[in-house]
């Protein structure tokens, strides 16, 4: 009881809100009951049969609502516009309805009735032309406590707007009656729960949206604009496609613009100058015929060319639009389009309409209206007459007007009516089918033609699923949506001045494959030179090397392209973030790639390492040479005098000091970095030991040649000072085998220095080994030193004591410099530093040991004598 007064109470709410001149509720006892004060006069035509089905078209674009007071009685609306395709969708009707009362094998001994009603595109006509296939055209009806009984008509196809459908739906909803429409895809419709008994034959707006996504992104074009009319229709799609687009990434809306429903100049120049301002090139629009043709008017004042329209189904085959005045700026539009189908046997049905039928209970004033609208006639002069003329005969050539009432080549919105009205005709015919006892209600029960309930329909309705003479099949889902499908539409501008509305393409949702878009894009006719699609990016794609980085407060398709970071790389177009390279490689100049880090050490090819290897082999050949010199001439008292044995020693330590830097350069390797150090570490020790002892044995001549001396030198015999060359030596040996055992030097690839480089160099191991090695070093040329400096002032002629702190104060000087330069020279170059000590203290000590005495051996032999050496006598010239 609650749920019928609920029920009844809110349909007393829609008639008085929207009829209260017209109707009384009463509802004081039951049964209650609505009294029509007087019938709604409406353009309209029926035709009896045991089952009825309601169609709401739109036949007239328009209507005029004439004034009235408090006081007058109320006036009824007047259509305007006779709309001749809105009519063909009403004869379709007729004529499936026709078809299937033929068809032995769909609902047979049933025959099938329509009321069909005229919306006039307007809201008030159409509610009252649904409540009138709802409650029937009696001036009382009953509302029975329990909801039930046989209503009017069973189902209804229609109504072709959206807003109109919602108000509807939200009435007849309530009672389940089932409502096919061929043309509203709002989006919300889909709702189950708001419109449990709505169907439709079209996809909805969801669909639609995603279609337009799907070719946005087939053409690149991010960047776009949005045009939808002020109703459901429109501001559903615009928060749809915001979502959408959103979600699929596939761009951003440059503006968002909502078409006034009245005709509004000034609002219509603010529009259109948002269009030419934008820098988007395509412009998408959702709206109806008559917004367009107020938009486009707007858009030739101000011309406004340059634009890729993308129209809706609405108005993608309105050849109102396709005129020579608008094609300048149309032309090369691409649609989404109604599912284009072939009605067999509706020309010929279509040729039979007569204003004149044999059947009493046919009415008929749609059919006079549209032949006064293509005779430009008139039946009654005080009737539904739009233009005054000549009287109608009824006799008039139907078949030979030019019309596009006959063009039957491209039947979209026909062939869903077509569909819907074969939907309710299955769904009844399964009903009829029903065996007792295994139907689908309560106890198992069958549904009778009888007693038949709306929401019986809605319940086989939903389970409907047939295939149309064209091809296609036929099923709603849970939503009560069809199977969605559209054809991508094209606008040609041939060179002839005429206009062609061509098929490029499809796009549909299958199970298996999702939503699936084919395009021939090399039938398109684009309306740019060269003939190509426009570019529309708010951005240019960020190339390979760059990242996207967006503009504060734009839309993120927007956004400017920040070139990679070094060690960084973008291999992509349009990357949001550039990664980092692997530890070996670095980022190429372009930044798309990553390259090997070049490599760098010390090396043979290059013109530092070509130099200290020049160097390194001449000292080594000066050894040679000298200690050629020297065993040539060993039995002269110069090469005697002060152990010719420690000389040949020293020589053979100075060679091996400059080959050692050999090892400093080439890339570094385990044997190379252990070695290295190893070997210079030795040979000095044992070139300082050479001249340590040398040093100690002048000292001892000296204090020898002194009374009381003599005892000194049996400490510095031959023996001695071999044994001391060799302690010192090996003590060099075990800290350098130590090293080499604990911590051993090793090769390292260093990219502290540089980032886009590797150096290859060797790590010293031990830092304190390292430092040891080097402090022995020091410790035996500063003892050297000093004992030498002491010596220098002894009163033999040829006091070797001078070269030898010259040779150390030299050797000191290079090492003393040596090491805050090799501290602070990075990769290679510390390398070097270390490769051009060991040279220039080999040269030091080489040249200012060994040079005097050569000079004398081979320049001055007269002074090669024991008692020149002696200083006993001075030869003569």
């Amino acid at each position: 009881m609650g749920a019928f007064l609920d029920t009844y109470f809110l349909l007393c709410v829609y008639l008085i809100l929207f009829f209260s001149p017209s109707l009384n509720c009463v509802s004081s006892s039951f049964p209650s009951s609505c009294k029509l004060r007087r019938k709604f006069r409406l353009s309209e035509m029926h035709k009896p049969g045991d089952v009825v089905l309601g169609g709401l078209f739109e036949v007239h674009y328009t209507s005029v609502f004439p004034e009235q007071t408090f006081t007058s009685e109320p006036q009824q609306p007047i259509c305007k516009g006779f709309d001749i395709l809105g009519f063909r969708h009403a004869m379709t009707m007729v004529f499936a309805i026709d078809e299937i009362n033929k068809n032995s094998n769909l609902l047979p001994n049933v025959t099938l009735g329509y009321s069909l009603y005229d919306n006039c595109a307007t809201l008030v006509i159409g509610f009252s032309g649904a409540l009138s296939l709802a409650s029937g055209r009696e001036e009382q009806f009953l509302l029975q406590e329990n909801c039930s009984g046989t209503p009017p008509v069973l189902g209804i196809v229609g109504d072709p707007h959206s807003t109109f459908t919602i108000a509807t739906s939200n009435v007849l909803g309530l009672y389940k009656m089932p409502l096919v429409s061929y043309f509203a895809t709002c989006s919300c419709l889909s709702d189950r729960k708001r419109f449990p008994s709505f169907f439709r034959t079209i996809p909805s707006d969801a669909f639609q949206v995603r279609a337009m996504i799907q070719i946005l992104k087939r053409f690149g074009w991010t960047w776009a604009g949005l045009l939808v009319t002020d109703d459901d229709y429109g501001l559903n799609v615009a928060r749809s496609f915001q979502s959408d687009l959103t979600q699929s990434g596939g761009g951003c809306l440059a503006y968002l613009q909502v078409l006034p429903w009245d005709h509004d100049p000034s609002e219509l120049r603010r529009i259109v100058d948002a269009i030419k301002k934008s820098t988007a090139r395509v412009v998408i629009v959702f709206a109806h015929e008559a917004h367009m043709i107020n938009l486009m008017e707007e858009v030739v004042r101000q011309n406004a060319t340059g634009q890729q329209w993308i129209a809706s189904e609405a108005w993608t085959a309105a050849t109102v639009l396709q005129t020579p005045r608008l094609m300048p700026y149309l032309a090369g539009t691409l649609g989404i389009a109604i599912r284009r189908g072939e009605i067999p046997g509706l020309r010929e049905f279509l040729l039979q309409i007569s204003p004149y039928q044999n059947d009493i209970n046919y009415e008929n004033n749609m059919v006079r209206q549209f032949w006064e609208s293509t005779f430009q006639c008139r039946f009654d002069p005080a009737g539904w007459v739009e233009t005054g003329g000549q009287l109608c005969t009824g006799q008039e050539d139907i078949e030979n007007v030019e019309t596009e009432f006959w063009d039957l080549s491209n039947l979209r919105p026909e062939y869903n009516v077509y569909k819907a009205v074969y939907a309710l005709a299955y769904a009844l015919d399964n009903i009829l089918q029903c065996e007792p006892g295994r139907g689908p209600f309560s106890g198992h029960s069958c549904a009778t033609l009888e007693r038949l309930e709306p929401w019986q329909l809605v319940h086989y309705l939903q389970k409907v699923n047939f295939t149309t003479p064209f091809g296609d099949e036929v099923s709603f889902d849970e939503n009560g949506d069809a199977i969605p499908i559209y054809d991508i539409m094209n606008w040609l501008w041939l060179p002839d001045g005429r206009t062609k509305v061509h098929n490029v393409g499809e796009v549909k949702r299958s199970d298996s494959k999702g939503e699936e878009l084919t395009i021939d894009e090399s039938n398109i006719f684009w309306n740019f030179e060269p003939n190509k699609p426009p570019r529309s990016v708010c951005s240019e794609n960020c190339p390979p090397g760059t990242r996207m980085a967006r503009k504060k407060g734009e839309p993120v398709c927007c956004f400017d392209c920040i070139p990679c970071s070094e060690g960084k790389i973008s291999n992509k177009t349009d990357s949001m973030e550039c990664t980092s390279c692997p530890e070996d490689f670095w980022s190429s100049p372009q930044r798309d790639h990553c390259v090997p880090k070049k490599t760098e050490f010390l090396s043979y090819n290059e013109p530092l390492g070509i130099c200290l290897t020049t160097t390194s082999l001449l000292g080594t050949f000066i050894c040679a040479v000298v200690l050629g010199i020297f065993t040539y001439h060993r039995s002269t008292p110069m090469v005697r005098a002060n152990n010719s044995e420690l000389s040949f020693l020293l020589l053979v330590s100075l060679k091996l000091c400059f080959l050692c830097s050999l090892l400093f350069i080439g890339r570094p390797r385990l044997w190379t970095c252990q070695l290295r150090h190893a070997a210079f570490g030795i040979s000095f020790v044992l070139a300082v030991s050479c001249i340590l002892v040398k040093t100690m044995v002048v000292l001892a001549v000296f204090k020898a040649s002194k009374p009381g001396g003599g005892t000194s030198l049996k400490w510095f015999g031959a023996m001695q000072q071999r044994g001391t060359v060799l302690v010192l030596t090996s003590i060099q040996a075990v800290i350098c085998t130590a090293w080499l055992v604990s911590s051993s030097p090793a090769p390292h690839k260093n990219t502290q220095y540089y980032n886009d480089k590797i150096v290859y160099e060797c790590v010293v191991g031990s830092t304190i080994a390292f430092g040891v090695l080097l402090g022995y070093i020091a410790l035996l040329a500063i003892l050297s030193f000093l004992l030498a400096f002491l010596a220098r002032n002894l009163p033999d002629n040829f006091n070797e004591a001078k070269f030898i702190t010259f040779s150390m104060l030299i050797f000191c000087a290079v090492w003393v410099a040596f090491v805050p330069a090799y501290v602070n020279s990075p990769g290679k170059y510390a390398d070097a530093v270390e490769v051009f000590a060991i040279l220039a203290s080999s040269f030091g000590l080489l040249l200012a040991l060994f040079g005097p005495k050569c000079y004398i051996i081979l320049l001055r032999p007269e002074r090669n004598t024991k008692k020149a050496i002696m200083g006993r006598g001075t030869p003569k010239s």
